[in-house]
């Protein structure tokens, strides 16, 4: 299948590094538009000099600003005023004792993961309905649905984006825009190895600290083995694509089989 996206602008939350970095390289490789964000414009334009790099007939912008915050995400909102792709992949994480998360630590999570998703999609949802195209895309996960005990918060607020995503698919019923959630499994990137070792011996070599954490951590995985990034954008690309003109108000599973259901 090819995918073309030419002639489309395509918004990467969190996109410095990553996932949101491997979606930013897909969505450039197939023609669209990237605007690769980040907190610092330091780290914004490394990012941005790295995916010229590696996509170098890529098109890419910068948009700073911490998303978690009003003023953030307006700052982005005004240099960016339409978008076609909204990819909502900006999200913390981390292990923490359930009895031991206080009060502005939920809501920190809440600002980060969910409210700062909401706030784009308020924003970039009435144009794309008016122009009758677009699509939204948030990045969740299998702890959406298998809570884990080390990180409850985390799980809370990839919840609430399947639930926010299903929302606004309804309200953008029969506009010819679709708003779905990826489920991504357990993915590679530097954060995750921070995470994994924070959970295993820390002398171990990576391969072996990688079977170990899974084994231990993540016996349900039916991939037996950590996701890869580009593995979670190659389905972002379709979803992005005409190709998915029929999939919407979804939650569609990258997750190596992890969830231990039948369903999407």
């Amino acid at each position: 299948m090819m995918i073309d996206l030419t002639g489309r602008t395509a918004l990467v939350t969190g996109s410095t590094q990553g996932i949101g970095y491997a979606i930013a390289a897909g969505l450039a490789r197939t023609g669209a538009a990237v605007i690769v964000n980040g907190r610092s414009a330091s780290s914004v334009d490394a990012a941005v000099e790295r995916l010229r790099g590696d996509v170098p007939d890529g098109t890419f912008r910068a948009a700073a600003g911490d998303l978690a915050t009003d003023e953030g995400a307006q700052s982005v909102i005004d240099a960016h005023p339409d978008v076609d792709i909204l990819v909502n992949n900006l999200g913390i994480f981390g292990a923490q004792s359930p009895l031991d998360i206080e009060d502005d630590e939920w809501r920190h999570y809440f600002e980060v993961n969910v409210l700062a998703a909401v706030r784009l999609i308020r924003a970039y949802l009435p144009g794309m309905t008016e122009r009758g195209w677009g699509r939204v895309l948030s990045i969740a996960s299998d702890s959406a649905v298998v809570i884990p005990a080390e990180m409850i918060h985390y799980g809370m607020s990839k919840t609430a984006l399947l639930a926010v995503s299903r929302g606004f698919a309804k309200e953008a019923a029969g506009t010819g825009v679709t708003v779905n959630s990826v489920i991504a499994g357990p993915t590679h990137t530097g954060g995750v190895e921070d995470f994994v070792y924070s959970l295993v011996e820390k002398s171990l070599p990576w391969d072996e600290a990688q079977r170990e954490f899974m084994r231990t951590h993540r016996p349900q995985s039916l991939l037996q083995r950590l996701i890869e990034p580009e593995e979670i954008a190659n389905m972002v690309l379709y979803l992005s694509s005409p190709l998915a003109s029929a999939t919407t108000g979804g939650a569609v599973r990258v997750d190596g089989g992890y969830v231990d259901s039948i369903l999407p």
